[in-house]
């Protein structure tokens, strides 16, 4: 039996291709996501473990623990604790660390490394050893800064060049005093960093006369451990902890690891899409191997072979098919891997050096995964093949499925189905991510429900078809009937596709209402005609909103000022404003009150004033972060949105009570509305600022759109494997029909019908066939990007569907493209059967 399943492998090697191709391609996405995002973790490990050559201990501040009324705060770390850190024995020095965010323009004015990983930090003394000096010297005073060489050569910045920068919103514009050298793993991804001498550093980063970290070198002789111990002895328990150097270098390589396992998830759900889609390919292949060698496996059935070893032997095929795709996938997958390396250095994604990684992890999973998937999918073919009697397959009265069986299919399609429409309609009356299990769960039972229901709907939907098929003559009506004579087999391959085509328009559903309701949002809740904030997030200094409200032609302005505080034994966040400008510069639905905010009147958005059960009139009890209480009043209770939530009070109560006040934002309101010159006006204000961006609600609407067409574009891409399998999936079905149908095509052409009109019936029966898949994947699509829409809308006030009709045409134009490629081959073979060797065939 071994050596007959291998015999057939060998001589069905055309018929198997498409399946091989199939597995290999779904492979090479699972190993190619592994060695790419295994590549990348460990470059980065590598990288951030030089980070820390120079660190034995450190001492990092604790943060006090929340206790009544009081707010937890974070110590600081003295130059009383250094000077006794380096005295320790056994500490051969110790280092003052400061950072913080601090953006570098580069000669055209554009942010370095767009502010993501733009850091700052002190040099420590004339030479410091984390940061050896290649140009130049140390910085001294406010005037001067050192630059990390990488930074130098992509901005072309060289000692004694003046330099833009900004740390919190204002401009600075110190001179290249130097230029250092540096393993920091920000900076090799592509990032900045920015050292100052350490009393510029600590006055810029809101910690005059502390430190952030406290850096131990050990003694040589002295190890690691044996330096913590002695540090414990000196540093406060209360106030600082102690950690080891490869501590720190592991707990680095953790966070790296946990990082790159959102992305390495991410890219293995597409290769299970498109493992999956192949599933149903290799299952139609074998499904229509064993139909054709229905008489053999009876003939070796009568000669003794048991039902166990027919079934053995169609395993055996699988197993060899599987081998060599998943082989194949691997050596793929491994330059898939070498070329997304490469691809994100061309898109300006910096990533340290390093070697390819492939682990025997990937090797496993890449050769396990191609495998089990083959076998499993030939599994039921062969089994549904041993159970033939031999008798009845030798006199064919197999072929047709009974009565009996469509119908138990038919019945379990459809309680699948009709569970899965329940479980989804009732995820969507549930709140948020309670409702995202149920409906993930209602999502997979409706999809395997229309794919075991999908031949008992390939009838009508094919049948829709006829009216525009009867333009094609014969080869029209042909093809049609075609397209139903096996609607097993049609349903197998339209639901390739339709699993392809459903998961990208309901994404594109769910992107373009998003993107519709936050663009209602902004409108309809900010009346401002500009928003700033700095470009990666942080917070503004509050000398931005000075300087942007003695700007010519700015009538209103108010900053969004966040603070932490306790009500009720609870912290929570109030969010600062300008009392008397906040309602001209938004529009907010108020529920209850008026919208009133200044002295002690507040307004609270509706969830937060359900939960401590206030209302319009209620008073409470404020500890702001310094400890000072004050009892504030309730004006109003408005609707809250994605952009503005929470406690909003006037910054003439809270910033009194603030250490260190900052802005996430600055909203302004100009004379004449938004224009070109009034942002042109603000901009200038701010000095041209890269760091910060000045956006009217168009600009917001843009980057909003921006963000989802990126997102998109990059799922259309990572589907666009599916969609290829499913291409092989339709053209693997046609040419086995047409080896299958070799006796009937032979008799048309007999009988009259030219090469020409072969060619159409089999373009035709693919294009019904890819329409059929396409329509149905559409519509699931539609239906799931509705559902995911209710499950948002509990959440978002302003969401509405959007049907992206343009989208949608194009995705169907698409199916009819796949169908119509997809027949190119089959067709031509099938026009160039010899008619006489045809109808002799069996």
């Amino acid at each position: 039996m071994f050596r007959t399943a291998l015999r057939n492998v060998f001589a069905h090697k055309a018929r198997l291709l498409m399946t091989v191709l199939a597995v290999l391609l779904g492979v090479a996405f699972v190993s190619g996501t592994l060695v790419f995002t295994n590549t990348i973790s460990d470059a980065y490990q590598k990288s951030s473990a030089k980070g820390f050559d120079q660190v034995d201990v450190a001492i990092r501040p604790e943060s006090a623990a929340d206790s009544g009324d009081t707010i937890g705060r974070t110590h600081k770390l003295t130059r009383s604790l250094l000077d006794k850190a380096a005295r320790v024995p056994g500490a051969a020095s110790a280092i003052g660390v400061v950072d913080g965010f601090t953006a570098i323009a580069d000669k055209d004015g554009k942010l370095i490394g767009g502010g993501f990983q733009s850091q700052g930090g002190n040099f420590w003394g004339e030479k410091d050893p984390r940061y050896p000096l290649t140009a130049g010297h140390a910085p001294h005073g406010a005037g001067e800064i050192a630059i990390d060489s990488e930074t130098a050569r992509r901005a072309g910045y060289k000692v004694g060049d003046t330099v833009r920068l900004s740390v919190d919103g204002p401009v600075l514009q110190p001179v290249v005093a130097g230029v250092f050298r540096t393993d920091d793993g920000n900076v090799a991804a592509g990032g900045s960093l920015a050292l100052f001498d350490t009393k510029t550093a600590q006055r810029l980063f809101h910690s005059a006369g502390s430190y952030d970290e406290i850096d131990v070198k050990a003694a040589p002789g002295t190890s690691q451990s044996a330096l913590r111990e002695a540090l414990d002895a000196v540093v406060p328990k209360d106030t600082a902890s102690t950690v080891t150097g490869r501590q720190l270098a592991d707990d680095q390589a953790e966070q790296i690891s946990a990082a790159m396992s959102g992305m390495k998830t991410g890219l293995l759900v597409f290769a299970g899409i498109a493992l999956f889609v192949g599933t149903f390919i290799i299952a139609n292949t074998f499904t229509m191997l064993v139909a054709q060698r229905t008489k053999e496996l009876a003939l070796l059935r009568a000669v003794g072979a048991s039902r166990r070893q027919v079934t053995r032997s169609v395993l055996i095929e699988a197993f060899v098919v599987g081998a060599v795709a998943a082989v194949g996938g691997l050596a793929a997958g491994i330059g898939i891997g070498a070329a997304m390396r490469s691809l994100m250095g061309t898109l300006g994604a910096t990533v340290p050096d390093g070697p390819l990684v492939v682990s025997p992890g990937t090797v496993g999973t890449a050769l396990l995964v191609g495998v089990l998937v083959t076998m499993l999918a030939a599994w039921l073919p062969g089994r549904r093949a041993a159970k033939i009697p031999p008798v009845a397959a030798m006199s064919s009265v197999h072929a047709k499925a009974t009565t009996k069986s469509l119908v138990l299919r038919n019945t379990i399609g459809a309680l699948f189905a009709a569970a899965g429409v329940a479980v989804v309609l009732y995820a969507t009356t549930m709140d948020g991510s309670d409702g995202q299990a149920p409906m993930g769960l209602g999502a997979v039972l409706l999809i395997i429900g229309v794919f075991v229901l999908t031949p008992l709907l390939s009838r009508p939907l094919i049948a829709a078809a006829a009216p525009v098929l009867r333009v094609f003559g014969i080869s029209g009506k042909l093809a049609r009937q075609n397209s139903v004579r096996n609607p097993r087999r049609t349903a197998a391959t339209a639901s390739a596709l339709m699993i392809g085509l459903t998961l990208i328009t309901g994404m594109t559903v769910m992107a373009g209402s998003l993107q519709k309701s936050i663009d209602k949002m902004a409108s309809s809740a900010i009346k401002a005609d500009y928003v700033v904030s700095m470009a990666n997030g942080n917070s503004l200094s509050p000398d931005v909103e000075k300087k942007l409200a003695a700007v010519d032609g700015v009538t209103d302005s108010s900053p969004l000022r966040n603070a932490p505080a306790r009500i009720d034994r609870q912290t929570e966040f109030l969010t600062g404003v300008t009392g008397p400008a906040i309602g001209k510069l938004t529009e907010l639905d108020v529920t209850d009150g008026a919208f009133e905010v200044g002295g002690t009147r507040v307004v609270v958005d509706s969830d937060t004033a359900k939960s401590h059960g206030w209302k319009a009139g209620s008073g409470f009890q404020v500890s702001y972060e310094d400890g000072a209480k004050e009892r504030l009043t309730v004006a109003g209770v408005y609707e809250a949105n994605e952009m503005i939530r929470g406690i909003i009070l006037d910054n003439a109560a809270l910033s009194p009570h603030q250490r260190d006040a900052s802005d996430m934002q600055v909203m302004v309101k100009t004379a004449g509305g938004a224009s070109a010159a009034a942002k042109d006006r603000l901009e200038k204000a701010l000095g041209d600022n890269p760091a910060i961006t000045v956006q009217d609600k168009q600009d917001i609407s843009d980057g909003i759109a921006k963000m989802f067409t990126l997102m998109l574009n990059m799922l259309y891409g990572l589907l666009a494997m599916a969609v290829i399998v499913a291409v092989l999936g339709v053209i693997n079905t046609l040419a086995m029909s047409v080896f299958e149908r070799s006796q009937e095509i032979g008799m048309l052409r007999a009988i009259g019908l030219d090469r020409k009109g072969i060619k159409r019936m089999v373009r035709l029966e693919s294009l019904v066939i890819s329409l059929f898949g396409g329509v149905l994947g559409i519509g699931l699509g539609v239906f799931f990007g509705w559902a995911a829409g209710e499950l948002l809308g509990s959440r978002m006030p302003t969401y509405e569907l959007v049907l992206p009709w343009g989208r949608m045409a194009l995705f169907l134009l698409l199916a009819a493209t796949v169908g119509v490629l997809a027949a190119l081959w089959p067709a031509r073979r099938a026009a160039r059967l010899n008619m006489l060797t045809a109808i002799k065939s069996e």
